[in-house]
């Protein structure tokens, strides 16, 4: 471990270019992965680094982590990333990219979060979740808040995600919202900003798991150095949430996971949560409605189903409701769940609480109903169908991101101070011929994070998932929640269909905190006795699962 003054935090060593032809004996000395981190001519140089302050100092939360790091050599560092890629390939964990499947990039040097940090991010997304439960209950209830006038009632009428069939329906625990994931971004002044909400079906939390796992696997002497918060009963919490949701005549709650099959993107997260839950994972041919009540096929029988946590869209979800050529779904299952035999989870029409439109009064929800000033802000956006702020933006395409309503997974979006004459001119019509369809913020310069690259560390862009889980008493914040790198050298967009990849979100707990922290392990000797750690393959997962963020 690299030598620390007790009285100084460590600082990065002096700038200055890489000298490529002698990265042997540069990577021989402490710190050198991260010779010229800090050059002033990387892109998007403003952005704030969350390990490194201006000066070069290192930020209190990654000091630990810091001077394990400067004392690797650059083959130990290249031992330990693939490492890392051959334990993904072992569990399956793979996405696709331009039709051929990969291991999900999962970069070596974690995300580390303050203990004192974390929970303010905790009682943020908290109040959101809150917030969004009062809106989705009463825009399918009595819509008070568009009567008050605080939305437009033209904004919901408009949305693709008002679903009209979720009328009537109303859950036994009045939670809407069983499971979220807000995207967070940390942006020049080092504000953590909600970029969008995910209500429907957000997925990536066995990324946080997986990661978690693999990372202990091939890193335990870093996790022996810090008070690291576990993520690994993230199951057992979403389990008490879906048995909670269940009416309350119903003493053992049969609880199931309903996936659109082997095929889908996310199945292997699907095929996780269900096998660590202990309830079937199912897909829509293996149950059937009868007088309002949905059942199970099972060996022994036909047995009722009380909760259904699907994977599903709202579109291919009940035939009769819906697409009537869907086989992904249950055809009668809204009327089931309107005449309170069945809890649907998350409930069907929460796509208008997480549109990009909707998004920008999520503010004015919190001050609505909770009368409370919200604690995360959101990023400045402007919204193209109101016509002066539409205006501004056409006047100012070159300065903006501009991003589709209906859009996800990074596509359609346009970064307007790289976009040619011809792309701006393209985006100007489609906002004129849709105003209601984009939105535009500023260029928001994400914070960065060392990821490997080569033989060195170097910044790249990173955004947060958290994920919360609603069991109509409490909000439980998992400590950690997906952090997405943007992989290519200047590049903001972190999805994985873009090429980005992910890295293990590190929670610190309280000195004073009783928690327990992760891995009760020894530690790693020399380098060389990853190798042998990182080819094993986790229980009961295959080659064949498979997931895409």
């Amino acid at each position: 471990m690299a030598n620390m003054n007790n009285n100084s935090a460590p600082r990065l060593p002096p700038g200055g270019r890489r000298a490529r032809t002698s990265k042997v004996s540069r990577n021989s000395q402490p710190g050198a992965q991260f010779d010229g981190y800090l050059s002033p001519k990387r892109p998007h140089s403003g952005a704030y680094d969350e390990m490194f302050a201006p000066d070069g100092t290192v930020r209190g939360p990654y000091r630990a982590l810091y001077e394990s790091i400067a004392a690797l050599d650059g083959s130990d560092l290249t031992a330990r990333a693939s490492a890392l890629d051959r334990a993904m390939v072992d569990q399956g964990i793979t996405f696709s990219l331009s039709g051929q499947e990969r291991p999900f990039p999962l970069d070596l040097v974690p995300r580390v979060v303050a203990a004192q940090e974390w929970s303010k991010l905790e009682r943020g997304v908290a109040q959101r979740v809150r917030a969004l439960e009062a809106f989705l209950a009463d825009v399918y209830g009595d819509k008070q808040i568009l009567r008050d006038g605080v939305l437009p009632r033209r904004l919901i009428t408009s949305c693709a995600h008002f679903q009209r069939e979720a009328f009537g329906i109303n859950p036994p625990n009045g939670v809407r919202i069983h499971v979220s994931g807000v995207d967070l971004v940390r942006d020049e002044e080092g504000t953590f900003r909600v970029l969008e909400d995910n209500l429907r079906n957000p997925s990536g939390v066995s990324y946080v798991m997986e990661n978690r796992r693999t990372m202990a696997r091939v890193f335990p002497d870093l996790f022996a150095q810090h008070r690291v918060r576990p993520v690994g009963d993230y199951a057992s919490h979403l389990l008490r949430a879906l048995r909670a949701a269940a009416a309350p005549n119903v003493a053992d709650p049969t609880v199931v996971v309903l996936t659109p099959g082997v095929h889908n993107s996310a199945y292997f997260e699907h095929s996780l949560l269900a096998r660590l839950m202990g309830v079937e994972l199912v897909e829509g041919r293996d149950m059937f409605c009868r007088d309002n009540v949905v059942y199970l096929r099972t060996t022994e029988g036909e047995r009722p189903v009380d909760v259904i946590y699907r994977r599903v869209d709202d579109e291919f979800l009940d035939p009769v409701h819906y697409r009537p050529d869907s086989v992904l779904g249950i055809a009668g299952v809204l009327n089931a769940a309107r005449a309170g035999n069945v809890v649907i989870s998350n409930a069907v029409g929460n796509g208008v609480g997480d549109d990009k439109l909707v998004y920008t009064y999520v503010p004015e929800m919190v001050k609505y109903y909770l009368g409370e000033k919200p604690l995360l802000p959101n990023v400045d956006t402007f919204r193209c169908w109101l016509k002066d702020e539409c205006d501004h933006v056409l006047d100012n395409l070159d300065k903006f991101v501009i991003k589709p309503v209906e859009g996800s997974g990074g596509y359609g979006i346009v970064f307007g101070p790289d976009a040619n004459a011809a792309e701006l001119a393209t985006i100007r019509r489609k906002i004129k011929a849709d105003r209601r369809g984009w939105i535009a913020q500023p260029v928001v310069q994400l914070s960065t994070v060392p990821s490997k690259v080569d033989n060195f560390l170097a910044p790249r862009h990173v955004d947060l998932r958290p994920f919360a889980v609603n069991d109509g008493k409490e909000i439980f914040v998992l400590p950690g929640g997906l952090t997405r790198v943007a992989l290519p050298e200047g590049s903001l967009v972190v999805n994985s269909s873009q090429g980005g990849g992910s890295k293990d979100t590190w929670v610190l707990a309280a000195r004073s905190s009783t928690v327990e922290r992760e891995l009760e392990q020894p530690a790693l000797g020399p380098a060389s006795a990853v190798d042998g750690l990182a080819a094993e393959q986790g229980p009961g997962l295959t080659s064949s699962q498979q997931q895409q963020q």
